[in-house]
């Protein structure tokens, strides 16, 4: 079966991204698929960050707050950057999904500040230093 009629046999979706540090997540909210749960890059969340339970955690609180845990199928992809970087993107991408299922949810998800994206990026390295701000160790003699 192709792509295609995998997501048309999943039904309407809404979508949101989500951008952190150098991370981008295109995230799908299916609101009557047949299956449940979030999956990331099409591995099931938990086993993405397996390693980690407080990321596990991040990607799921949007919807733990608003009591939908089991409730929708997201689809997530996410490319870029490092796994705490991707998690908060697909954070924000959930949440962002989510406001535009339904407008009433923005005051819950605003109070939790999941629809505030995080501008903070990696500065970039200068000439003759050795890191963003770091400069060479100065020798006096």
């Amino acid at each position: 079966m192709s792509e295609d009629n995998q997501e048309e046999n999943k039904g309407k979706y809404f979508y949101a991204t989500g951008r952190r540090k150098s991370s981008i997540a295109k995230v799908r909210v299916y609101d009557k698929a047949k299956e449940k749960g979030i999956t990331i890059n099409d591995k099931d969340y938990k086993e993405y960050f397996m390693k980690n339970n407080i990321l596990v955690e991040k990607v799921n609180s949007p919807l733990k707050l608003l009591n939908f845990e089991d409730k929708f199928l997201v689809s997530v992809k996410v490319l870029g950057g490092g796994s705490n970087g991707q998690a908060e993107a697909v954070r924000l991408g959930i949440a962002r999904a989510l406001l535009a299922m339904n407008g009433d949810f923005k005051k819950e998800l605003r109070a939790n500040d999941y629809l505030t994206r995080d501008p903070r990026k990696v500065e970039r390295k200068k000439p003759g230093l050795k890191k963003a701000r770091r400069a060479p160790q100065w020798k006096k003699r």
